[in-house]
């Protein structure tokens, strides 16, 4: 494997980093991402950088011990392998920065993720996403915690339309009940390698009581997405709809495959 495929997502990793510990931050889940097709080729490596910003959120906290989420950068590495043509295992490493203070370290979460067979071209496509891992208080109650992410997607000429219900519940004997939430994007090939789009992310609450739409998280982002060939990037602007969501936030994931 040439040294290059080596350092690119390393530098990645140290570059974000540097950014987190450099600027005057100004948090949002871990990864704000709709999930489609894309899977890492069979034995290769890639690695993803995912980058949240709260310009502005509620100063409120959501249990004891919670960090508050203004003026928090979240900076998550996510590294992945091919185990097939179908299936891909990945690992996050979940960091924080508060405002004022140093990178923290806030837990790990690993994934499975499957993609059934498909015409990548055009048509539909569906697979799912079962993560698990153990986060530090800061960022979650309970500390073990499973998802399960499904997958469904369809491109039609230059427009693709991707959604993802989620279930996840907390483990142990503090464990809470399974809560939905379902992100939805919707973009348009604007030029070659560009997209732009909107995605939605909204939390519903518990299965057994769904919330009202105005009590949970829900943020609209405008996106855009590059493919730059030895990398890619999505990157958006987002505004929360409720009370309970952050008010403005940026993001901006880095990606490579080697």
């Amino acid at each position: 494997m040439p040294r290059q495929c080596l350092l690119l997502p390393l530098r990645l990793v140290l570059l974000a980093w540097g950014v987190a510990a450099a600027l005057p931050v100004v948090a949002a889940p871990e990864e704000i991402q709709v999930y489609e097709d894309d899977l890492t080729q069979i034995g290769g490596f890639g690695v993803d950088v995912h980058n949240n910003l709260v310009l502005s959120g509620p100063n409120t906290l959501a249990y004891p011990g919670a960090q508050p989420a203004d003026h928090v950068y979240r900076l998550t590495p996510e590294f992945y392998y091919g185990l097939s043509d179908t299936l891909e295992l990945g690992l996050y490493l979940l960091t924080t920065r508060p405002a004022g203070g140093d990178v923290q370290y806030d837990g790990a979460k690993l994934r499975v993720k499957f993609i059934a067979p498909h015409d990548e071209q055009s048509g539909p496509f569906w697979g799912a996403n079962l993560e698990v891992g153990r986060t530090d208080r800061r960022v979650a109650e309970v500390p073990w915690n499973i998802e399960l992410k499904g997958i469904y997607g369809y491109r039609n000429g230059l427009w693709t339309f991707a959604v993802n219900p989620n279930l996840d519940t907390a483990l142990g004997p503090k464990g809470g009940p399974v809560s939905l939430d379902v992100d939805f994007k919707i973009a348009y090939t604007v030029a070659q390698r560009t997209q732009l789009g909107i995605e939605s992310y909204d939390e519903y609450g518990p299965l057994a009581k769904l919330s009202a739409l105005d009590r949970e998280y829900k943020a609209l982002f405008l996106a855009v997405d590059r493919d730059f060939g030895s990398f890619d990037l999505n990157a958006g602007v987002g505004r929360g709809l409720t009370a309970q969501t952050d008010r403005w936030i940026l993001k901006f994931i880095v990606g490579t495959h080697f």
